[in-house]
């Protein structure tokens, strides 16, 4: 459902039902989309995820990777100067 910034004024609480049943409620300004109505429940799996995420990336061991000191290497020949 799209709608203007203006004409929720008189709407709003049959708005915030239509979000909470997972209606899909955008209101625009100007033609184009401003805000998006959701329900709380939503906002909270998101917070979910996010947690579910950091704690992964907290558990997580890195892999070693190769050696930063001798990364440019093969831009050099045996003597130092530019290959």
């Amino acid at each position: 459902m799209h709608m203007s910034v203006t004409e929720p004024k008189s709407k709003l609480t049959d708005l915030i039902r239509r979000a909470a049943a997972g209606d899909k409620v955008i209101l625009a300004r100007h033609g184009h989309p401003a805000v998006r109505l959701v329900p709380v429940e939503a906002v909270q799996s998101k917070v979910d995820r996010r947690a579910i995420l950091e704690k992964l990336m907290r558990e997580a061991t890195p892999t070693p990777g190769p050696c930063a000191a001798r990364s440019a290497d093969f831009l050099f020949d045996e003597d130092g100067l530019p290959a």
